[in-house]
């Protein structure tokens, strides 16, 4: 699992700040990236979306994402952290997309004999799995602003002044988006 520590034997980490390592661009420094932040991404994917195989994927296109746009990506900081949880909350959100889709088609295509998968209602049970996906429900349909300051600050546990370099705004922009969001969650849990 990507979540479990990647250090490769008797290799010694790398030294210098994740934008060091990624102007150097080599295999051996985006190894190290890697190494540094693959845990802290499929933590964020999984706090996204809810589902351990899903947060794999997502790591792993994250970091391929990564690899592909290192000579055009610069970061503006020495963590490339952030830029990887944005990455990776926009390849979670398409893949819903996706996968909405993909339920409405099999729905006005389904077979009423066609059994249900076992698998589903096994996962369907899991009451962890079910409340995380209820407060991602409610994140999903928050506003656009209040939800990107969630997925960064509160699900991916950006610092306000992290999120909101990545976001472009002033920091109290973010704090009081992450407020609003609070209230909004807070409403939904107790309307529920």
């Amino acid at each position: 699992m990507i979540g479990a520590s990647t250090n490769r034997p008797g290799a010694p980490p790398l030294p210098g700040t994740d934008a060091d390592l990624w102007r150097r661009g080599d295999r051996a420094a985006f190894a190290a990236l890697f190494d540094r932040h693959a845990e802290a991404v499929w933590n964020h994917a999984y706090r996204l979306t809810a589902s351990w195989s899903l947060a794999e994927d997502l790591t792993s296109a994250t970091f391929l994402a990564a690899w592909r746009r290192r000579a055009e990506v610069t970061l503006v900081r020495d963590s490339a952290l952030p830029w990887l949880y944005a990455v990776a909350g926009n390849l979670a959100r398409t893949e819903f997309r996706r996968a909405g889709r993909f339920r409405r088609a099999l729905q006005r295509a389904s077979d009423p004999e066609v059994v249900p998968d076992h698998a589903e209602s096994v996962i369907a049970s899991v009451d962890d799995d079910r409340a995380l996906r209820r407060v991602l429900d409610v994140v999903a349909r928050l506003p656009r602003a209040e939800r990107e300051a969630v997925e960064l600050c509160l699900l991916g546990e950006l610092s306000t002044a992290e999120a909101a370099e990545v976001l472009g705004v002033a920091e109290v922009s973010v704090r009081s988006r992450i407020s609003r969001a609070r209230a909004r969650l807070r409403a939904a849990e107790e309307g529920r």
